[in-house]
């Protein structure tokens, strides 16, 4: 039973997902939330100070001599007190926060960083790096931002408002309320903005949004010599085209949703004396103790800017949580992707043929939506094995499961008799090699690119599998040049996009020869 609920359990998101990641260092994050409450109420003794200072000067106007200086000193250095309080104990509060936090990005970057090594290869294939990048980089720190910084003022923004309230009822409880008339409009406009179910989803949105632009910006960078070489610059940005195009209409939407709530938010904190001055006059015209008012009304003038204060903590909190939901969830997102399962007794091939055994595959997991559906087929060591297909029949998966980049839904592919999913994940890598149909070269001589199947390898032996691997006798000139991809396109300056890419395809599966590899998976267009 305990098992099925932990099962059926929502997962845990925003604060309640930071705090379960910062657990190992609880007691910095506890400390961190009890200083930024007390620097809170701290925050409010100048104007408590104040109060009393005002009811001091008024109570013996106009007969100032009679006024006791030395009592006024003593609240001036209350006021000073407190807002000397108040800065060194929010100083300590970030402190510890930040103590916390450094120390729980650290783990988690590693922890994600060690789990992307261990989920089946296709998955970085799928999301792109660029999106793990942002990931890493953006939706990560974000974890380390919002412990530091939003947390603590987090708790003092729920402390604040407690000690708000009670010092505004405290003094006049009539005052206090058309006070709370103001809060509570600030708060409806506030909900209005982030409350919305609308505003979530559009942020979510513009999330996904924003990684799918970074994802393509950075595969546009790295082509960016190769397209300009073969000018095909309009169909190469058509991906690019279309994440800004999507990212301009959600960023508009999301920034646009807040073109009514955030003015009237702002209007009423930045004015709520614009409630107290009517009411002002009200009690006023009918008060016997015009000094007593004078001072109460003073004091209240005087306590507006640290509603506004308050009040902008609490949207600038409340903006927090929506971004860090979606970071944690993103996060959360390649986290919760299952890792490729490595057996504990590794088996060892009798020889290289490879055998499709009644393979099904769906990338989605939905047995409605299968990209290879009871395939079987076997290719035999020392001969040549292609797959000949339209687009989008499943070549690129049957060789993607060759090289274990997916395990297979049913069925088993075997290579030497023994399944993949039997062998260690070196021994599988020592026995495929993958030429992939889009080539990445090292920012490299090609010379290093096809020695790193080999790094011992002498030049001589190089050159050897680069004649072995080309269908050209002659190797490439420029084969030490720095910088492959541009020496390749020197050769081909002239040539289709297809011709540079047999080229780079070559200078990969070069790179297998030198390893001296007995099967070699190779994706080639037809």
């Amino acid at each position: 039973m305990s098992n099925a609920k932990s099962k059926q359990a929502k997962p845990k998101t925003g604060l309640a997902r930071c705090m379960e990641l910062a657990s190992d260092r609880k007691g910095l994050v506890f400390l961190a939330a009890v200083l930024s409450s007390l620097a809170a109420i701290a925050s409010f003794i100048p104007y408590i100070a104040v109060y009393f200072m005002i009811r001091s000067i008024i109570g013996v106007f106009p007969n100032l001599d009679q006024l006791d200086m030395g009592m006024v000193m003593n609240y001036g250095w209350l006021a000073l007190a407190g807002i000397v309080a108040n800065i060194l104990l929010y100083f300590l509060a970030i402190f510890s926060s930040h103590m916390a936090a450094f120390g729980t990005l650290y783990e988690l970057k590693v922890l994600f960083a060690d789990h992307i090594t261990k989920i089946p290869l296709g998955y970085h294939l799928t999301i792109g790096s660029g999106r793990l990048r942002k990931i890493m980089d953006e939706n990560i720190e974000s974890v380390e931002g919002f412990i530091a910084h939003q947390f603590p003022d987090f708790v003092a923004s729920i402390t604040a408002p407690i000690v708000m309230v009670i010092i505004l009822l405290a003094v006049d409880w009539r005052f206090g309320l058309a006070s709370l008339v103001g809060i509570i409009l600030a708060f409806v406009a506030e909900f209005i903005g982030f409350g919305s179910g609308e505003m979530k989803e559009n942020m979510g949105k513009y999330q996904k949004a924003l990684e799918e632009m970074n994802n393509a910006s950075v595969e546009y960078v790295r082509g960016m010599s190769v397209v300009k070489a073969f000018n095909q610059t309009a169909s190469s940005f058509k991906k690019l085209k279309e994440a800004i195009t999507g990212y301009t209409e959600w960023v508009l939407k999301f920034s646009l949703g807040w073109q009514n709530c955030m003015p009237a938010f702002t209007t009423i904190i930045n004015n709520v004396y614009l409630i107290l001055v009517p009411v002002g006059i009200l009690i006023g015209s009918r008060t016997d103790d015009f000094a007593g008012f004078a001072m109460t009304f003073i004091f209240y003038l005087l306590f507006v800017p640290a509603i506004s204060g308050v009040l902008n903590k609490i949207m600038y909190i409340s903006e927090s949580f929506m971004q860090i939901n979606g970071n944690v969830a993103r996060m959360d997102e390649i986290l919760n992707i299952p890792e490729m399962p490595e057996t504990a007794h590794p088996k060892k091939p009798a020889g290289d043929d490879v055998v499709f055994n009644n393979v099904s595959f769906s990338y989605t997991g939905d047995n409605s939506e299968k990209a290879l559906e009871n395939v079987s087929f076997s290719a035999k060591q020392g001969q040549i094995t292609a797959i000949v297909g339209p687009s989008g029949g499943g070549k690129s998966t049957i060789a993607n499961l060759i090289s274990r980049f997916w395990d297979v839904s049913s069925g088993s592919i075997t290579i030497g008799g023994i399944d993949v999913r039997d062998m260690a994940e070196d021994d599988l890598m020592h026995h495929v090699s993958f030429v992939f149909q889009d080539i990445f070269l090292f920012k490299q001589s090609i010379l290093d690119n096809i020695r790193m199947g080999n790094p011992s390898a002498s030049e001589e032996q190089v050159i050897a599998a680069a004649k072995a691997a080309s269908s050209s006798p002659n190797c490439p000139t420029g084969i030490t040049r720095w910088s492959a991809p541009k020496a390749s396109i020197s050769l081909a300056v002239s040539a289709s996009g297809l011709l540079l890419r047999g080229l780079l395809s070559r200078t990969r599966l070069s790179s297998c020869w030198m390893r001296q590899r007995r099967s070699v998976t190779r994706r080639m267009n037809t």
